[in-house]
């Protein structure tokens, strides 16, 4: 993982658990537990496993993931999208930068004219929205979804891009 992608992935998941914590949704001693097992997944370089919601959700068992995507529907209005069937444009197939994508367990899905949909699992990290609205001028339609939707969707697409896509 290059330098960039992992001072973004760590970013994204210190406020995404700050902000779980903040609207009551795990306890900050959960949180310092599961900051502490991400530090020891993210050495072992595997970015399937490199998320503080997936020990919180999977291993520790203090929070389920769709009580998560059910707060990002109720409280921020987002939609949820399952992208197991949906066929990706090629632009952006060719063009996503997977590194960011893991690092964000966001993935930018569809573009209409000036307007990219991204499928995120952390949109509850400012810092996620912050940097992909970056990307695309603040020009992002934001939908829900889970953790394993971002995982199995960029494995398909770092199998098609080949070893050298991921960042």
């Amino acid at each position: 993982m290059s330098q960039e992608h992992r001072s973004l992935l760590m970013r994204a998941n210190r406020l995404l658990g700050a902000n779980l914590v903040e609207q009551n949704l795990v306890k900050i001693e959960h949180l310092e537990a599961a900051n502490e097992r991400l530090l020891e997944l993210i050495a072992a370089e595997n970015p399937r496993q490199s998320t503080v919601l997936g020990v919180l959700a999977y291993e520790m068992k203090v929070v389920k993931e769709e009580d998560i995507l059910h707060h990002m529907v109720e409280d921020n209005g987002l939609g949820l999208i399952d992208l197991k069937s949906y066929d990706v444009s090629e632009d952006l197939r060719k063009t996503v930068d997977i590194g960011a994508c893991w690092a964000t367990w966001s993935v930018p899905f569809d573009k209409d004219e000036n307007f990219y949909s991204i499928a995120t699992a952390y949109y509850m990290s400012p810092a996620v929205r912050t940097f992909w609205e970056k990307q695309f001028d603040g020009n992002v339609i934001w939908y829900g979804t889970t953790l394993e939707v971002v995982a199995d969707y960029l494995e398909k697409l770092e199998a098609a891009r080949g070893p050298a896509s991921v960042g």
